[in-house]
């Protein structure tokens, strides 16, 4: 039977990707309706819808802010805006086809370093679009899995044979537009160019400065244009999710560790990561210096999260960028267990590890796919009816002050105080405190507050409640209903509770 070509390889990919995909949004509409599993991804479609819409860089339309982790993913949304395609359709479409070329980079990458084990290719890209994390990341309307691919692309570059230090350079300013992080990705770059073998000092002196004249050509763009918009060199979502996290950060190290490592190795990860090891031992062994960058440079994505952002919530999201590198260097690790001259012990033990990653491959698509349309579920029944009802039952001159402003901004109409700081980053270093935060909100007119209660305590119980959701699921799911108060000086006096209210 003749070989697939790569174009039979890239079309029949696709189709996985649409069907993983499809089948986590149908999953979705089922338990209650198709949506995004995060409200961050309303953000970005806030800003996609106005800037196609009214040519401005808002998220409330007239105040330019640098709200949006992700001008790329906003621009690339902003297209199906443009042509009035319903936003969440576009933005699967995008999150399929990223996943597709992800599989499609991995597969070629992972080619690249097992030579002759034509299997391996196909092997690695069909995990890639099974991985549950990854199939979730592409419908969840952010730009994770762009993030994903890109660091792959970047590897198989930078470890080609002959290297292209500036358009390696390029790809890493490119991914500075999709998120910061990508900027992580000059270190192992930089390893490669010293480690080469054969390479002479005043080459891999050139090759350095090569990598960073062409992450300049990219990444000053990306900097002039955030400074532009937000006063700031990065993007405000830098600043207040450190700012909203850093009691985190007094933890211990290893607590910390133990939280951002535990996320993407639930599933196909934690096999994977025994092939990665055996891939490491084997490069340190043989002395392959070079080749062990892109292992570093997973282990240090962790290790920097660990240390300024240690949150492992929601699957995750933050460290399932680095599962495709994972993925190609697991299954290199475990490729001379699975070679044809293996026998004994080891042809037993290579046998037994890919039947048990198509079993927990398998298995957690499925608890993937639950856990994706509870999240749907969550958000639409909490964050989107909630914000319909703003939309419906508040005046249109209504200030609304809220943590999660996605769905608020999106579907609300309203003029907004964020107390997350995205889109009002004077309010960054008061995120904590719920006095100062009381006395900002009257400053500027605030007339409801949005919240889930045990979030703000102090300003909810200023507040006199006006709606609550009913969406069983958030309860079901351990958390609380979204409430709206009417919140204002006026109505402190009404409510023993309230803290801030001074006769």
């Amino acid at each position: 039977m003749p070989r697939p070509t790569s174009r039979q390889l890239l079309v029949g990919f696709l189709v996985v990707a649409v069907l993983a995909t499809g089948s986590y949004v149908a999953w979705s509409a089922r338990v209650y309706r198709v949506g995004f599993p995060l409200d961050d991804a309303w953000i970005h479609q806030t800003y996609a819808r106005n800037l196609a819409m009214r040519g401005e860089w808002a998220f409330l339309p007239g105040r330019p802010s640098a709200g949006s982790t992700s001008p790329l993913w906003t621009v690339l949304l902003a297209l199906g805006h443009t042509v009035f395609i319903d936003p969440r359709a576009w933005a699967f479409l995008l999150g399929a086809a990223a996943l597709a070329a992800t599989a499609v980079l991995a597969m070629r990458w992972a080619r690249r370093r097992l030579g002759g084990m034509t299997w391996a290719g196909p092997a690695v890209a069909l995990t890639v679009l099974l991985e549950w994390h990854l199939v979730w990341s592409a419908v969840s309307g952010m730009e994770t899995i762009l993030l994903a691919g890109l660091a792959v692309a970047a590897f198989a570059v930078i470890q080609a044979e002959h290297p292209r230090p500036f358009l390696t350079g390029v790809l890493v300013g490119v991914g500075v537009w999709i998120r910061p992080d990508a900027l992580t990705l000059l270190g192992p770059a930089g390893w490669d160019a010293w480690t080469r073998p054969g390479r002479r000092l005043r080459s891999s002196i050139r090759d350095c400065l090569l990598l960073i004249a062409g992450a300049a050509c990219t990444l000053i763009p990306y900097l002039v244009f955030l400074r532009l918009i937000g006063g700031t060199w990065w993007p405000s979502t830098f600043y207040a999710k450190q700012a909203e996290y850093a009691v985190l950060t007094h933890a211990s190290l290893w607590l910390r560790l133990v939280g951002v490592v535990r996320a993407p190795l639930a599933g196909a990860g934690g096999l994977l990561a025994i092939g990665l090891v055996l891939e490491a031992y084997d490069l340190v062994r043989n002395r392959r210096w070079s080749q062990l960058g892109p292992a570093l440079w997973a282990a240090g994505y962790l290790v920097l999260y660990a240390l300024r952002l240690p949150v492992a919530y929601q699957h995750g999201r933050y460290q399932i960028p680095i599962l495709p590198t994972l993925i190609v260097l697991g299954w290199c690790g475990a490729a001379p267990w699975l070679a044809a001259g293996a026998a004994g012990a080891r042809w037993i033990a290579g046998r037994a590890w890919v039947g048990a990653m198509a079993i927990v491959l398998a298995l957690f698509f499925v608890l993937g796919g639950r856990a994706y349309a509870l999240d749907v579920a969550i958000i639409e029944s909490e964050m989107v009816d909630t914000a319909r009802w703003v939309a419906d039952e508040t005046e249109p001159a209504a200030i609304v002050a809220a943590h999660d402003i996605g769905a608020l901004g999106y579907f609300g109409g309203r003029s907004l105080v964020d107390l997350a700081g995205l889109t009002d980053p004077d309010l960054i270093p008061i995120l904590r405190d719920e006095g100062a935060l009381a006395q900002a909100l009257q400053a500027r007119g605030v007339g409801y507050l949005m919240t889930f209660p045990s979030w703000y305590p102090t300003l909810s119980a200023c507040g006199q409640p006006v709606y609550e959701s009913r969406g069983p699921f958030a309860p079901a799911a351990g958390g609380e209903s979204m409430v709206v108060y009417r919140w204002a000086p006026a109505s402190f006096a009404a409510r023993p509770t309230c803290m801030l209210y001074s006769p």
